[in-house]
């Protein structure tokens, strides 16, 4: 969608709690900028004043919440952001780089909490506007490992477990395999300027910057 609106461009960076795709995320902004473009980070969920307050919402809610309910409000925060930040940057021909999208709630809320993966990306197809990234990274590290590195404090989601890391991981590993042009499998277990650099290869390789 985005190569039939404007010279924008949209790129994600996804993986499981800890794998360092925030890190990337702003490593590709400061290459794109030296490279002489307009770009903007944003996460997920949040990136709007009332995504941000859907986040907070999800990530520290002191009650129980349905698996349906957490997926609504995930797309609902994406819907908002993509409406009033990430499609009038693109059109506008500016890029994005997104720290997690739609693909997040196949991985965490169809592997992870077992919903229907078809039916939480038809609601993403709607909730996106029909927006589909340029590029996807995902950084792909064992659940063991993302452990070593994640801080002692954990939100609601950080908290759910291995076995459900897992199950998010696995369906992260499906998706890469159904859309291989877009989604780009990352080994984390690099260093993180080894990784900087695959990264930034693969867009260069993409977009000829």
């Amino acid at each position: 969608m985005t190569e039939s609106i404007s010279s924008g461009k949209f790129i994600t960076v996804e993986g499981i709690d800890g794998c360092g795709k925030t890190t990337q995320a702003e490593y590709i902004i400061d290459g794109l900028v030296e490279a002489g473009l307009s770009a903007k980070l944003v996460r997920e969920p949040g990136g709007d004043p009332i995504s941000e307050s859907i986040r907070k919402l999800l990530l520290h809610a002191e009650e129980s919440m349905s698996d349906r309910a957490e997926a609504l409000l995930m797309i609902a925060s994406r819907a908002q952001l993509t409406d009033k930040v990430i499609l009038p940057q693109i059109i506008d021909g500016k890029w994005v780089v997104a720290d997690r999208y739609a693909d997040s709630t196949v991985a965490y809320q169809g592997g992870g909490r077992g919903l229907s993966v078809k039916s939480l990306s038809d609601i993403n197809h709607f909730g996106t506007y029909t927006l589909k990234p340029d590029l996807t990274f995902f950084i792909d590290i064992p659940v063991e490992v993302a452990n070593m590195r994640m801080s002692v404090a954990r939100d609601r989601i950080e908290s759910e477990g291995d076995d459900f890391q897992q199950r998010v991981r696995d369906q992260y590993l499906m998706l890469s395999k159904s859309e291989p042009d877009r989604v780009i499998v990352i080994n984390g277990e690099q260093t993180i300027e080894e990784i900087k650099i695959e990264i930034w290869n693969h867009i260069n390789s993409k977009f000829n910057l």
